[in-house]
């Protein structure tokens, strides 16, 4: 992880507060409050939840809180929510809340906590969009004009994972055979692995987009759809 290191070292020359937006149990994220960590005097963690208070991400949190005590976490709700509220996605009960997008969120929460410079997981492997952005940047992984930064930009996610093994951090949440990718409530990868591990977080699911139960009735039926045809 040198080339992040690098990236790291050179804005802490300029500032000794940043802000981490933190996914609590992504891979990235895992890495990155790591790499900070040694670097600045405050970071403040900043989650973005689909549903509140659910134990399978508080779990992450209070892990964080315990191994890195200058770390804040704040959680806030997640931008896409507004448009969730708005078309009542998954029988979610339309509220009025504030509509802004991640830049509009980050200069909201920098203003508030009077801090300048914000990091992000972002990476090329990511996507051509995210390559072609974070190259435009200082050492494809720092933007002056807005103050954020980009440490794992030149990593895939295999040196991420390797990077946790080896400095023995907690493993990023696996959903089935996939890699975390969020509280994302329409993925039968999370939702099954909520109603394995965590039925009380399913619940608070359910309470908030009631229409997640009928993708998981719909997945169960089809299920035993050949078992039915062999009884007829």
């Amino acid at each position: 992880m040198r080339k992040a290191l690098e990236v790291i070292g050179s804005i802490a020359t300029r500032t000794s507060e940043v802000v981490l937006f933190h996914s609590a149990s992504g891979k990235d994220s895992i890495a990155l409050l790591d790499l900070l960590y040694p670097h600045f005097d405050r970071i403040l963690c900043v989650f973005m939840y689909t549903v509140p208070n659910l134990r399978h991400i508080n779990r992450y949190i209070n892990y964080a809180r315990t191994k890195y005590p200058k770390a804040e976490f704040i959680q806030v709700p997640h931008y896409a929510l507004f448009s969730y509220y708005q078309s009542g996605y998954m029988g979610c009960t339309k509220r009025n809340i504030r509509k802004y997008n991640l830049s509009q969120l980050t200069d909201i929460i920098r203003a508030k906590y009077g801090i300048e410079w914000a990091c992000y997981g972002f990476k090329q492997s990511d996507g051509m969009n995210r390559r072609l952005m974070l190259r435009g940047y200082e050492q494809n992984a720092i933007c002056e004009t807005t103050h954020k930064f980009f440490p794992l930009s030149e990593y895939k996610n295999t040196d991420v994972l390797s990077y946790i093994e080896a400095n023995n951090l907690i493993k990023p949440e696996k959903y089935g055979n996939a890699q975390s990718a969020g509280t994302n409530i329409s993925d039968l990868n999370y939702l099954n692995f909520l109603r394995t591990n965590y039925p009380d977080d399913l619940r608070k699911v359910i309470e908030e987009f009631p229409m997640v139960e009928r993708l998981l009735f719909e997945q169960d039926y089809e299920a035993t759809k050949d078992e039915r045809d062999e009884d007829n």
